[in-house]
C-alpha cells in the first residue's frame, strides 16, 4: 500500500467515524439525558485513532498476503 491509498483510505475512514460517533452520540444524550449535545472531542479522537489504525491493518495484511502468494 502506498502513500496515496493510504491517505485516501485514513480519510474515509475518518469521515464515517466522526459521522457515526457523532450520531451516536447525540442519541444518546438525548435520550438518556434529555439535551441536545454532541461530545465533539471523544468523536474527532475516535476518528483520529480508527483513521490510523484501519489503513495500516490493512497494509499489513495486504504485506502478509503478497509475502505468501
Amino acid at each position: 500500500m502506498n502513500l496515496k491509498n493510504f491517505l485516501i483510505s485514513f480519510v474515509a475512514t475518518f469521515i464515517l467515524t466522526l459521522v457515526v460517533a457523532v450520531i451516536v452520540s447525540f442519541l444518546y444524550n438525548l435520550i438518556v439525558h434529555g439535551t441536545s449535545a454532541v461530545d465533539w472531542d471523544t468523536s474527532f479522537r475516535l476518528a483520529i485513532m480508527l483513521g490510523i489504525i484501519f489503513p495500516c491493518v490493512r497494509a499489513f495484511e495486504s504485506r502478509k498476503k503478497e509475502k505468501t502468494a
